[in-house]
Order: C-alpha cells, then sequence, then structure tokens
C-alpha cells in the first residue's frame, strides 16, 4: 500500500499579456477500491474568475476553469496530491479471470458488448495488415494460448523491443510509424498495444497519469516515464475487469503506476486542454514539472 505524493506544475510564458479561453484540467484522480485520494488541491495563477467539477463520459472527474477580462503573460497551474494505491500487483492470479476467458480465443458477454463495442474498435487505419501480423506473433500454435500469458508476452515484447524517448510534443504517434519506428513517447506505446489488442478482439482504453518508482536512488533499473505524466492502457478481461498493462516498462497490473483518467483515445485523455487569446508568435514557452514521492 504505497503513499504517494505528486506534485504537477504547468508553466506557460507569452512575450506580451494574453487573454485565456476556457480550459478543462483533467488533473485529480477517482477514489476507488485500488485509489485512496486523501488530499488534492489545484492552484491556478493568475486566479479564476470561475471554477467547475463534473464527471465526463469515462466518469473522469474534470475541472473547467474560466478567467475574467484580465490579461496576463503567464499562467501556472499547480496540481498536488496525496494518495494511498492498492495495486493488484504482478502476480494477478488467473483465477480472478473467468473460466471461460483464460485461453484465447474466448467472447464477451452478450450483455457486455453493447458497452465495450467502441472499445474493441480499431481508431487508426492498418491497410498492409502490419498490426495484425504482429499481433498475432504473440499466439500459440497447435497449443491453447493463455489469455494473461499473451498480454503479458505483448507488454514486455514493447517493453524489450521499443526505445522510450521522451516528447513534450502534442500529439500521439499512429500505431504503425510506431512499429516502423520501434521507438516512442509512452503514450505512443500505450496506443500501440492498445491497437494491437484491438487486433485481437479485445477491449482495450488508454489511461493517463503517475508513475512512481520504489527502485533505489542509485538509479539502477528505474523505469521509464518518470518526470513527467504517464500513460498506459487496460484491457477488459471477463471476471478480473479492466486490468493494467505499462507498455512502456513491461509492467502487468497497475504496480507503480497511478491512474488518473480513462479514455477510449489519447485525444480525450490530454491533462490540460486550452488556449489563449493573441498571436502566435506570442507564445514562448510551455515548462511542465511532475515530482512524485513515495512514502
Amino acid at each position: 500500500m504505497p503513499r504517494v505524493h505528486v506534485t504537477h506544475a504547468t508553466t506557460y510564458r507569452y512575450a506580451r499579456p494574453v487573454w485565456f479561453t476556457p480550459h478543462r484540467l483533467m488533473l485529480r484522480p477517482r477514489d476507488s477500491h485500488d485509489l485512496r485520494v486523501l488530499a488534492a488541491t489545484i492552484g491556478i495563477d493568475p486566479p479564476a474568475a470561475a471554477i467547475r467539477w463534473a464527471h465526463d463520459v469515462f466518469a473522469n472527474s474534470v475541472c473547467y476553469v474560466e478567467w475574467n477580462a484580465a490579461a496576463a503573460d503567464r499562467l501556472a497551474i499547480v496540481s498536488t496530491l496525496d494518495c494511498e494505491h492498492y495495486p493488484a500487483g504482478p502476480t494477478l492470479s488467473r483465477e480472478t479471470i473467468d473460466p471461460l476467458a483464460q485461453n484465447y480465443p474466448f467472447s464477451y458477454a452478450a450483455d457486455e458488448m453493447p458497452d465495450l463495442d467502441r472499445l474493441i474498435e480499431r481508431q487508426y487505419p492498418d491497410p498492409q495488415r502490419q498490426l495484425d501480423a504482429w499481433a498475432r506473433r504473440f499466439l500459440h500454435h497447435g497449443t491453447p494460448t493463455r489469455t494473461l500469458d499473451l498480454l503479458a508476452a505483448m507488454t514486455q515484447a514493447i517493453g524489450a523491443e521499443f526505445a522510450y524517448e521522451a516528447r513534450a510534443a502534442e500529439g500521439t504517434n499512429p500505431p504503425i510509424v510506431t512499429l516502423e519506428r520501434r521507438r516512442g513517447a509512452c503514450r505512443d506505446l500505450a496506443v500501440l498495444m492498445m491497437e494491437a489488442t484491438r487486433a485481437l478482439g479485445f477491449a482495450a482504453r488508454f489511461v493517463s497519469g503517475y508513475l512512481y518508482d520504489e527502485t533505489p536512488a542509485d538509479g539502477a533499473g528505474r523505469l521509464l516515464g518518470g518526470g513527467a505524466t504517464h500513460a498506459w492502457c487496460e484491457i477488459y478481461l471477463p471476471g478480473a475487469g479492466w486490468v493494467e498493462f505499462d507498455p512502456t516498462n513491461g509492467l502487468l497490473a497497475g504496480r507503480n503506476v497511478l491512474r488518473v483518467c480513462v479514455a477510449r483515445t489519447a485525444e480525450q485523455a490530454v491533462p490540460i486542454a486550452g488556449g489563449y487569446l493573441g498571436r502566435r508568435e506570442d507564445f514562448l514557452s510551455m515548462d511542465v514539472d511532475v515530482q512524485v514521492r513515495v512514502g
């Protein structure tokens, strides 16, 4: 049961004062059986004129922010979290999966399909079926393929065979591009696994949050993707429910990751979305600093 403290600071700077359009923040997790939010605050400078909270279509906690007519040459948003995490850990038991789904292929229950259909649906074109072929390398031929073994092998293969690259620029690379380059940011690798599992008929969704590292301070074996927001994916397995997989680090079952929001696509899980009124050249920089402490 790790106690995890997060400080996520985002600062925008401009060449001259600009006016800010309404912003949408996805920075606060929802309380659940595996995550308890003990404290959560958001500091905004210049101060907002109006703040309201809502749940989006995925039941994520979303903060909407509006400013008055005053202009400023800097915008700072600082989110702080204090949470207790109860991850399933890497020893997720096969017995938690419905017996009918322990071997691949299997079928989702008819009453769940209307809710899972859009999460099974492919989101990117694959005209040469490259991703399909790559995904099928994890299937056994002549012997049963254990569902959890398949997903674990895919997660670990991405972690081992693809190079991680931190990328501050907005957007996510299509999975075919990631597959060809054999490298990508954590969000690229998450989308690659989502599309590969969807090619096999699994329901998958994108997860954004934070990575915390319990490895020694000397850096031996440290996890990839710290110092910024992190991305991974969830796969729906009957009986076990939504199971987390971090392909960037080859980790299973949510260990070392603190979930903030889930979505069907990466674009629906942007931590801070908004804009400004001014000239294009007014924008100078965006700095993001994420500090995660355990204990």
